[in-house]
């Protein structure tokens, strides 16, 4: 016995220990020393009760936003203590820019070189001011700015209020003792920076890297027009006898189990009275549910952590995924005396959980895999930029292109660190559209070292405790593109991502831990082949620039319009990414060669929309084959901030690209694609392999075909096959491949269509051309054909009447291209079949495409 014992115990001491690896996340959080987060603390039960008391006395909001006075210059004496003479109309919210435009003092700032001018107005000082009457004024008042660009001083009344720095969020002042039936505000605001140290781009102001501001606006990155303006609403806030601040509302279980922070504040103690909580549907049909928690305090402040319970509850899905559902909260405090203090926001029933990827945790990796509502999915997206220089941040501007995302299938968006913390109006249509939100901090390739670390932090803090409510985010990030993400800036970044929330995850980069960044292709003028063959666990960003709309050329081209070829130093060199200081010239001509000639601006145009479309598409099908090895891909990006050559699907003016409806086919939830690993395929032996990939298991159980059809250049049919199945649960499923010989695919264009047929109905359509590059503008020299129109409303169909598949079809609404939305473009139509496309748009349309006999 005593031998067995021995010989285990032997065998146990030389048997390695396995240890569990920690993910990065772990290391992460444990690193930042963070105390517990709002659903760590123990939380007390709130009260279900039946219905709230009315009520009717609570403090008043005042907007102080409209028509105020803008002046260049002048000294503080001049401008707070003499009538101005000098000023224009500026409406707040905007930039002095745009008041500089709609006064006629500079000129559109988008078209030809005019940025140059606008830019010269960033270095001057400006003044505004808004004169208002108050019937009674409030000796308990706030003075609120939502954000102004950037630093600035600010007086009321003649009364120093103080100073302020950073763009993202206020300052706020108490105000009572300062208010009277008549009241001045003015601001200063101090003139951006000029420093110009000739580092990467050379042109480029840095003076970004010393303060927080988005900036995308600086010289880097398409514009150069540094942002200057109260660009936020401001508000004079009356307070209630006691305040109710920043509530934080998140989900504890799917079952309607809900964990509700917040901080109640009174000048003086004790703290007495009545917390009810309204919960009502916003935009679906159910019961309103109303909750209490009643508070004796000794003390004048109180964070409260309470629980409650949704009964019935409907959850918010991303995109695709299921229905947006979301709630209503009202928040009222009923003191002892004194005004009743009201406070509302939205949320969703929504929860969020990073696992590893599938070969386990490890240390120098991220959990990647997405887990929402406890369902892992691989997630769709794109990159979000900033949305104008000129700081137009208008709701209809947000909702024309996030309902393009959302029809695009895009289930997240990247607001990444050359942007900013986004608007209040942003994020309602995330929630809307079911669109996640992986929001950075304003930081890039290391400023986090340079930036001021009290600006970052009050940025941090503020914008937290505003968004954290939306079910649309979904992560924290510290930045963008920063090789050396540490420090004590990004420390607090982390450490605040858990004490003010908690729910989300919290990334220091990106790139970084998993997630891939690559633009081999432009930037390091690799062939296209590259971007048909990566991989990576998560993409971050990649794509390639193109050209915009012929209309937005034309437009910003100016005098120049019928200048070809483009001048050097002219407007359409100056519109490329970083102005044609980095040979972007010449990778236009690269990669729009290898489909068109350059003998002309829409030849150019097309061959660089081209070239983007298949930069783009191919990365994105072959990410979503390797799932769960591959987790998500977001691609580089969906807008712009400053017209020209760009990464985006949606130019700056609204216009969408080719690259929009390629992408749309893609990322469907249900989609056949094949895999190329090179473009052009000329007389070569090819096996292709097709998958057939089904999100929400559209197909489960249900008996389906996947028709390959392959045409040449003549258009005539190469080889067909047909692949017979029943629907699972794979969400991935390879079919098999194509295999074509050298007479094949001796062609100098090869076309791939791809069709679901189910219940003899052909439910999806993607399409595929390779050998472009055989010989460049052969895509439009093929066998013509023609498409009869007939429109119904905004019912657009289209019937293919030639001999011949008809490619690229599209249609257009001239001069309207900036408003216009279809339900599918640049499709494939058989000979005799048609197509009904959707229309956002009740004006006359034309149909093009790159086999009509009219021209192209």
């Amino acid at each position: 016995m005593r031998t067995r014992i021995i010989t285990i115990i032997t065998l146990l001491l030389s048997t390695p220990m396995v240890i569990a690896q920690k993910s990065m996340d772990e290391i992460d959080r444990e690193s930042f020393a963070a105390k517990l987060s709002p659903m760590e603390v123990k939380g007390i039960q709130m009260t279900e009760t039946g219905n709230i008391p009315l009520v009717r006395d609570t403090p008043a909001n005042i907007f102080l936003d409209g028509t105020w006075q803008l002046a260049e210059g002048g000294t503080e004496k001049e401008r707070l203590h003499t009538i101005w003479t000098d000023q224009i109309p500026a409406y707040v919210p905007g930039s002095i820019h745009t008041a500089l435009v709609e006064n006629g003092i500079i000129p559109d700032p988008y078209i030809g070189q005019n940025d140059s001018i606008a830019e010269k107005q960033s270095y001057k000082t400006w003044w505004m001011k808004r004169e208002f009457e108050l019937d009674s004024p409030s000796s308990h008042s706030i003075l609120s700015f939502g954000g102004i660009a950037n630093k600035c001083t600010i007086w009321l009344n003649g009364k120093l209020l103080g100073t302020h720095e950073g763009m993202f969020g206020g300052p706020d002042f108490s105000i009572g003792n300062y208010l009277k039936n008549k009241n001045t505000l003015i601001v200063k605001l101090e003139a951006i920076p000029q420093m110009f140290l000739g580092n990467w781009p050379p042109n480029a102001n840095e003076s970004w890297k010393y303060t927080v501001v988005f900036n995308c606006v600086y010289g880097w990155h398409y514009a150069q027009i540094p942002s200057l303006g109260i660009w936020r609403s401001v508000q004079l806030k009356e307070q209630a006898a006691v305040e109710i601040e920043s509530p934080f509302i998140a989900t504890r279980s799917l079952d309607g189990q809900m964990r509700l922070t917040l901080d109640l504040h009174k000048k003086s103690s004790p703290l007495k009275g009545v917390l009810y909580a309204e919960v009502s549907p916003k935009n679906f049909k159910g019961i309103t549910q109303y909750y209490r928690f009643d508070i004796n305090s000794p003390k004048k402040q109180e964070t409260l952590s309470l629980d409650f319970q949704i009964k019935d509850p409907h959850l918010w899905w991303p995109n695709d995924r299921g229905e947006q559902s979301l709630y209503d909260l009202n928040l009222f405090f009923v003191p002892q005396k004194g005004k009743t203090a009201h406070i509302k926001t939205s949320f969703g029933i929504r929860t969020i959980e990073m696992r590893p990827l599938i070969d386990g945790a490890k240390e120098d990796y991220y959990n990647w895999t997405f887990v929402i509502n406890g369902k892992p999915m691989f997630i769709k997206g794109t990159g979000w930029c900033t949305m104008d220089a000129l700081m137009d941040f208008s709701r209809n501007k947000y909702e024309h292109l996030l309902q393009i995302a959302q029809r695009q299938h895009i289930q997240m968006l990247r607001a990444w660190g050359g942007g900013m913390p986004e608007t209040d109006d942003f994020y309602e249509l995330c929630d809307k559209y079911g669109i996640l939100v992986m929001q950075e901090w304003p930081t890039a390739w290391n400023s986090h070292n340079t930036q001021p670390y009290t600006i970052l932090q009050e940025t941090v803090e503020r914008n937290t405790k505003r968004l954290r409510n939306h079910p649309s985010l979904i992560m924290w990030g510290a930045g963008n593109e920063s090789d050396k993400p540490f420090g004590p800036a990004i420390d607090m970044m982390g450490r605040l991502s858990i004490e003010l929330d908690g729910t989300r995850p919290f990334h220091r980069g990106e790139a970084w831990g998993g997630s891939l960044h690559n633009y081999n292709c432009w930037w390091d003028d690799a062939h296209l082949n590259h971007n048909l063959n990566m991989t990576a666990p998560f993409w971050g960003e990649f794509g390639i620039a193109s050209l915009p709309h012929i209309e937005t050329v034309r437009r910003y081209l100016d005098e120049e319009k019928e200048v070809w070829p483009p001048q050097r130093s002219g407007n359409f060199t100056h519109h490329t990414p970083i102005f044609g200081t980095m040979r972007e010239m010449e990778k236009l001509t690269q990669y729009s060669g290898y489909f068109m000639p350059k003998d002309s601006l829409a030849s150019f145009i097309l061959g660089s929309q081209l070239a983007q479309v298949v930069g783009v598409r191919h990365t994105l099908e072959r990410a979503r084959t390797l799932w769960p090895h591959t987790t998500g891909a977001l691609y580089y990006k969906m807008n712009d901030n400053y017209p020209g050559v760009s990464w985006s699907c949606v130019d700056y003016y609204g216009i969408i690209k080719p690259v929009h409806y390629f992408v749309q086919k893609s990322f469907a939830p249900l989609a056949a694609v094949m895999l190329f690993d090179r473009s052009n395929l000329a007389s070569q032996e090819v096996s292709l392999p097709v998958y057939l990939l089904d999100d929400c298991q559209t197909l489960e159980k249900e008996p389906y075909q996947v028709k390959v059809s392959i045409y040449n250049a003549l258009l005539d049919t190469v080889a067909t096959h047909t692949f017979n199945g029943t629907g699972d649960e794979n969400v991935v499923k390879k079919l098999g491949e194509i295999n074509l010989n050298r007479e094949q695919t001796k062609s100098t264009m090869l076309f791939f269509v791809l069709d679901i047929i189910k219940d003899n109905k052909n439910i999806y359509r993607n399409y595929y051309f390779t050998n472009y590059e055989v010989r460049p503008g052969s895509i439009v020299s093929m066998p013509q054909t023609e498409i009869k129109m007939e429109r119904t409303g905004n019912m657009v169909t289209l019937t293919n009447t030639g001999k011949h598949p008809a490619i690229g079809v599209h249609v257009e609404v001239p001069e309207k291209m900036d408003q216009l939305i279809v339900s599918e473009n640049y499709i494939w139509l058989n000979p005799q079949e048609s197509k009904i496309l959707k229309i956002n748009l009740e004006s006359p349309v034309i149909v093009k495409g790159w086999n009509l006999q009219s021209p192209y």
